[in-house]
């Protein structure tokens, strides 16, 4: 019999020893909130898309005792990786953050482009423009999305997991966002966000061209920016709310619509001692 890890109902995050299928999970448990409380463990999860998950992936993510898994992928997301495996008494939703014809011939070449069209697409700083400029629409444009996953986690969909392909964007954001409105510090935010580059974390890079030269040092340089989390990113969104909203309280309660009560309702369910 395959010998699952160990998961605690509380304490550090879950190994991800057994997850082969499934990239970047974690819990984001143990997190500092501004008044000196923590995070609670076992409620609230992220990772990378479920659609590749073995039997023994399913049997960890099933014995997390889910009661929802929110996915933020595209349809064109769902088309490249698949749909995520069932999970026993598990409800999923889908909520896609993305259009998947946003960009679809700007990914086309990042798959099959040579070195010569990738370059056009993403040096000189085009590729981190690219992502800040998604960071910030996703922030200005997504505000309904955003808000109908925080009341469901106030309501009755914890303990939760998110994702979106690599688990890192959509989930990234839609993770931070939670974590600011039960009032986790940003700086802890940022940290949990940059685990997303853990080598053992990160997203596999798809290239049609495996070559030597398809898949080049400078290939990867260049697809950094858009496989790797970089704190400017997650600025830029944060910096998006200041400047469209003054504050996390307005944009909380003016843009997502989540009255203190429902705030209330989070810190109950998501941060210790509450």
């Amino acid at each position: 019999m395959t010998q699952l890890p160990e998961v605690p109902p509380t304490g550090p995050e879950p190994t991800e020893a057994g997850l082969t299928g499934v990239r970047n999970f974690r819990d984001v448990g143990g997190l500092p909130t501004v008044d000196g409380r923590t995070v609670r463990y076992g409620r609230l999860f992220r990772s990378g898309h479920l659609a590749h998950a073995t039997e023994t992936d399913t049997a960890f993510l099933a014995g997390l005792g889910l009661h929802t898994v929110f996915d933020f992928r595209n349809a064109a997301d769902h088309k490249l990786d698949g749909y995520d495996v069932e999970l026993p008494g598990v409800r999923n939703v889908s909520i896609p953050l993305s259009d998947p014809a946003d960009g679809a011939e700007f990914w086309r070449l990042v798959r099959d482009g040579n070195i010569q069209q990738l370059r056009s697409i993403l040096a000189d700083g085009k590729g981190t423009e690219r992502m800040v400029s998604s960071y910030r629409s996703i922030i200005r444009d997504r505000t309904a999305e955003h808000s109908r996953v925080l009341h469901a986690l106030a309501e009755d969909s914890v303990p939760a997991l998110m994702h979106c392909a690599a688990g890192k964007d959509r989930a990234g954001l839609s993770i931070a966002i939670s974590l600011l409105a039960v009032g986790v510090e940003k700086e802890a935010i940022e940290a949990d966000y940059l685990k997303s580059n853990d080598a053992h974390r990160r997203y596999r890079v798809r290239r049609s061209d495996t070559s030597s030269a398809g898949m080049s040092d400078e290939v990867m340089e260049l697809l950094d920016p858009l496989f790797g989390a970089h704190a400017g990113y997650l600025d830029a969104a944060f910096t998006t709310i200041e400047e469209i909203w003054g504050s996390t309280d307005r944009y909380l309660l003016e843009g997502l619509k989540i009255s203190h009560g429902t705030r209330a309702k989070l810190r109950e369910r998501l941060v210790e001692g509450v």
